[in-house]
């Protein structure tokens, strides 16, 4: 009967060990947090648009990882007064563009369509320059 009790404890033992081995050993699932690897070269970036005679420059500041900023600079007042449509579509996106870290999914107001379509690809060139490639980034 010793001998029973015995065989069945080590028994019970060894089917232990094992399943500890395997918890130990086997890749198992990630952890929820993953590393962000660098997707921007940090710094200030401009796309210009051109109305007319006048250049508007659109900034974005850009960290490794994140969108800081949009703006626009070197607006003259003659551009601000002849397209009065260009501050709102630009915060509404600028917005938009911080929070949610992409230019994909942006919306914007039927009213100032044309002008937020204009902002949005100036935002991507000044984008574009700040992006890493695949070889910089070693994907």
């Amino acid at each position: 009967m010793k001998e029973l009790i015995y065989t069945l404890i080590f028994a019970g033992l060894g089917i232990l060990l094992i399943f500890l081995l395997l918890f130990m050993f086997l890749p198992g699932k990630e952890d929820g947090e993953s590393v962000e690897t660098m997707r921007y070269v940090a710094g200030v970036y401009t796309s210009s648009i051109q109305f007319g005679e006048h250049a508007v420059d659109m900034q974005v500041i850009v960290d490794e990882n994140r969108i800081q900023s949009v703006s626009m600079v070197n607006l003259d007042e003659t551009v601000e007064t002849m397209y009065p449509l260009m501050e709102p579509a630009l915060e509404n996106i600028a917005d938009q563009v911080v929070e949610k870290q992409t230019t994909e999914g942006i919306t914007y107001n039927a009213d100032y369509q044309y002008t937020s379509v204009v902002l949005l690809n100036a935002i991507e060139n000044a984008l574009a320059k700040a992006e890493l490639s695949a070889a910089e980034t070693g994907e």
